[in-house]
């Protein structure tokens, strides 16, 4: 049993390595926009670290000069000399560094910003089942948490790494030149130090990945019960929301903990091997000078030395933990961005035009299912003739909204076709397909902006007054007067909208996009019974001589539509008018009846 949990992590551990490799590897190549900037960039950040390791050396003969004139007479003028070749050489250090900084600043934020537009469009190519699959707080924190952690590695621990490296290699090299035996002795002291940084970095990374993904969980949760806050109120959900986030947030508190533990053991390793270091070359320097082999300069010159050696290993492990949660949230982001997008349709050049369409609609054979083993469109089949009001009506469950989705192509049919005036809406694009249809949904959207630009929302070319007659027409005209600022009051949480006057927005946004096919999706579920009313009459008016599909809650709404489609189970049971269903005593009447009567009928959710 131990041998096979073993092996799992192996097995995990082996894997998370290759999607660490992977993830940087594509961050890699998406900065090769960028590399001629982080080429200067590293160029600057070399110069600067070689003129740093040049300081010591003219240290250590600053220090023989004034230690061998102490005798007799300090040469001021060679003391001078080298202060002045000092200052130049710390100058033009602290200018390369400088504008090292300024370069991989401008680099990480446009590498970000591209991060973040590329993370925009992709979420307008994905298919809808992808959506609906993941929580929008794990998108969110995808575009804001994952992005920023790229943003600040590649602006601090990049270019620290590259100059750690070349400090460490260039302390090296000075050591070797100024004495061969201090040189091995002060290398050999840190060279548990490079063990341990790395035991410590293949032990850690796994915390790393599960930090961001629960990090990702985390927001998730929150913008639920933060959007839902009515329901979990409403419901005294406040335990089970607080179960739950403390849940996820004390899987987040063990990974982050010991992440940053792990992280924290750096600094004071690097700390113990430094002074470790710098106590062997003090014994050792004492030792030769001693016995005559060295100057007091060279035991001064290599003091610096150990210290600059030392500096940059404290920097490499703090930028390999950084490069560790970056490669966890370059990890999510690329996997975002590879998932696979809706088909490219450029290629289609079959197009409905608008003001041609006459609205005929045809479903042939229509299979579908959110999964492959469980089919929610069993076969459906069936004819709508241009300018008929259809609605769709049935218990939860039973397709109506899967139907719709499939006719706007939210979704792709697994078998048959459905057609518009005799093309297949495979044949056209999405755009085209989306703007032969306007939609009111159930769930109402509002965007924080105008009402006008709310009701407008893309559609160009669209007069105040056209904005004012259709907020007329359906009766909100005199709710949106009472505003602060009428029609240009701006819709954001502070303004008091109900959810019946959000609904009958979105219905104004959908007259005025004023589509040749209409879906109304539970267009009056949350609206009153005088306000029904209106809104009744007014899509009386805007469905009049047009194709339309209204999935109903209330029965009462759909009594004048042309056919009546009653779904089962993903199955048309039965079809024909308000008149004819209620003649055929069926599963429609039952339904009808158990809205107004309690007589023998079970009330059933539709």
């Amino acid at each position: 049993m131990s041998f096979k949990k073993n092996a799992v992590n192996d097995n995990t551990a082996k894997k998370q390595k290759a999607d660490f490799n992977k993830s940087w590897k594509k961050l890699i190549i998406y900065c090769k926009k960028h590399l001629t900037s982080i080429l200067i960039a590293t160029i600057l950040a070399i110069v600067g670290t070689v003129l740093t390791l040049i300081g010591p050396n003219k240290i250590g003969e600053l220090t023989n000069i004034i230690a061998d004139g102490m005798m007799t007479q300090i040469d001021m003028t060679a003391v001078l000399g080298i202060a002045i070749v000092l200052v130049i050489i710390y100058s033009v250090s602290s200018f390369s560094t400088f504008f090292e900084g300024y370069i991989m600043a401008g680099v990480t934020q446009k590498v970000s910003k591209r991060l973040r537009k590329d993370i925009s469009h992709k979420i307008n190519k994905l298919p809808l089942k992808y959506l609906d699959s993941r929580s929008t707080g794990d998108v969110l924190s995808r575009v804001t948490n994952d992005v920023d952690s790229i943003a600040q590695t590649l602006n601090n621990s990049v270019s620290s790494l590259i100059a750690g490296i070349t400090l460490i290699l260039g302390c090296i090299l000075m050591m070797f030149v100024t004495n061969w035996v201090m040189a091995i002795c002060a290398i050999l002291s840190s060279l548990m130090g490079f063990i341990l940084m790395g035991l410590i970095m293949s032990k850690s990374q796994k915390y790393f990945n599960s930090q961001q993904k629960s990090l990702g969980e985390l927001n998730g949760h929150i913008e639920e019960n933060y959007t839902g806050h009515d329901i979990v109120r409403a419901y005294n959900g406040q335990e089970y929301g607080k179960t739950k986030f403390n849940k996820i947030n004390d899987t987040l508190f063990k990974s982050a903990w010991k992440s940053q533990f792990f992280s924290g053991l750096m600094m004071p390793l690097m700390s113990f091997v430094g002074n470790f270091g710098f106590l062997v070359v003090c014994v050792v320097g004492a030792v030769l000078f001693a016995n005559g082999y060295i100057e007091i300069g060279v035991i001064i010159a290599f003091m610096i030395y150990v210290r600059l050696f030392m500096q940059p290993l404290s920097t490499i492990a703090q930028s390999a933990t950084n490069l560790q949660a970056t490669g966890a949230a370059s990890l999510r982001v690329f996997e975002f961005l590879g998932e696979q997008e809706l088909e490219d349709e450029k290629y289609k050049d079959l197009q409905l035009k608008i003001e041609t369409i006459k609205g005929n609609v045809e479903f042939k054979n229509v299979k579908f299912g959110y999964s492959e083993d469980k089919l929610v469109i069993k076969n459906f089949s069936g004819i709508v003739k241009a300018g008929q009001k259809v609605a769709i009506v049935g218990p939860t469950g039973a397709g109506k909204t899967t139907l719709v989705n499939l006719l706007m192509r939210f979704y792709e049919v697994n078998e048959g076709d459905i057609l518009i005036d005799g093309i297949s809406t495979r044949d056209l694009t999405r755009e085209n397909v989306h703007n032969i249809f306007g939609m009111v949904l159930q769930d109402t959207w509002l965007f924080e902006a105008t009402v006008k630009e709310n009701i407008i929302y893309s559609k160009s070319g669209v007069s105040d007054q056209q904005v004012f007659d259709a907020c007329k027409e359906i009766g909100i005209d005199h709710f949106i007067q009472t505003l602060p600022n009428g029609y240009d009051t701006v819709l954001d949480d502070s303004t008091s909208v109900s959810a019946g006057q959000k609904q009958l927005l979105t219905i104004a946004r959908a007259m005025i996009q004023n589509s040749p096919m209409l879906i109304l999706d539970e267009a009056t579920s949350s609206v009153d019974t005088r306000t029904e009313i209106l809104i009744q009459k007014a899509m009386d008016k805007i469905t009049k001589n047009r194709t339309s599909f209204v999935i109903a809650h209330r029965l009462s709404t759909i009594k004048n539509a042309d056919l009546i489609l009653v779904m089962k189970d993903g199955d048309v049971i039965e079809k024909g008018s308000h008149k004819q269903l209620m003649a055929q005593d069926g599963f429609y009447k039952d339904l009808y009846d158990s809205q107004f009567t309690n007589k023998g009928a079970e009330i059933v959710e539709i």
